[in-house]
């Protein structure tokens, strides 16, 4: 009997000695949710900022696209009605104000980006042989990027003003007679080109000089043993190795260009000008907005433009991906 007893004493407590090694072997709640918070480590560091950024997005993009279908008008706290896609229609139909100002719009980004690609190639070029007093040179270059927009536009307002400018003074002295410049309804649109060519082609230089500092020299160097000039090293090794970083330049500065808004108004002000000579998209929203109260009319518009913006993004993109393969 006492046999039988302690057989099952011995067997009862390698059961709970059993039991207790498989308690412990099972990870619980705690240990389970360390190794998945160790394995998604680097997204929950990143999710805070996500998630605020993604506020700041979504919440102002949502409310836009609400105004954008009420006939809100006034206030911003008026009542409105649902109008659908009435504004939208309006705006479409705007053959005096909206489509013109995307094309001033589409024209002031491509010819800007167009010269600062092309002036920024040529001055990181410049820039990628070290030589002597280099770093005044791009102190010298990197100058306009200090200041603003309002005050780049202020300042070529005085230059370029037709009775005290000073460019004027310069062309008389060379027998050429007074221009109009940012007076004129011909040179304003091609005048601010150049203003905001002036401010950001410095950008361009910097994106295009960190691509050419991280090339490999072994393709230009094989290329200039077989006897290429400087024009094919550059045209057939240089750039077709730069493309990629040039179509980030594009891209970036592309999307500045596009929503241009403060040197435009600092200089022409309400509307672009009295007729409407630099009238770009973003001109046109805010005066919608702040000079008409056409709250619903000018979310349509900026939505739209949003749109061709998000289009553009994706065709540089797509762009990018091809050029990279």
């Amino acid at each position: 009997m006492s046999v039988l007893n302690t057989s099952r004493g011995d067997t009862a407590r390698d059961t709970a000695a059993g039991s207790g090694r498989a308690a412990a072997r099972t990870p619980g709640p705690r240990k389970n949710f360390s190794a998945w918070a160790n394995r998604h480590r680097k997204w929950l560091f990143a999710a805070p900022a996500m998630i605020f950024v993604g506020v700041l997005i979504v919440f102002p993009l949502a409310w836009t696209l609400y105004l954008s279908l009420t006939d809100s008008q006034g206030s911003v706290r008026a009542a409105s009605e649902f109008v659908g896609l009435e504004n939208y229609l309006t705006v479409l139909s705007d053959v005096e104000r909206f489509w013109p100002a995307v094309g001033r719009t589409l024209s002031f980004t491509g010819v800007a980006l167009a010269c600062e690609v092309v002036l920024g190639m040529g001055i990181a070029l410049l820039l990628w042989r070290p030589f002597r007093g280099e770093k005044w040179v791009r102190v010298a270059i990197l100058l306009p990027l200090v200041a603003t927009p309002v005050a780049v536009g202020m300042m070529w307002r005085l230059i370029f003003d037709p009775n005290i400018g000073f460019v004027n003074q310069l062309l008389g002295m060379i027998g050429i007679p007074p221009q109009p410049w940012l007076s004129g309804q011909d040179t304003a649109l091609g005048t601010t080109i150049f203003m905001d060519i002036w401010q950001w082609t410095p950008m361009v230089v910097l994106i295009l000089l960190a691509g050419l500092t991280s090339l490999s020299e072994e393709p230009d160097e094989a290329a200039r043993m077989d006897g290429a000039n400087a024009f094919q090293r550059f045209f057939f090794i240089t750039l077709p190795l730069m493309m990629p970083t040039v179509i980030v330049a594009i891209l970036l500065r592309g999307i500045d260009a596009l929503k241009t808004f403060d040197i435009l108004y600092a200089t022409k002000g309400k509307g672009g000008g009295s007729f409407h000579e630099v009238e770009t998209l973003n001109v046109y929203a805010y005066g919608l907005s702040f000079d008409y109260n056409q709250y619903g009319l000018s979310s349509a518009v900026l939505i739209l433009f949003f749109m061709i913006i998000i289009v553009t993004m994706w065709l540089l993109t797509m762009r990018k991906k091809a050029v990279s393969k």
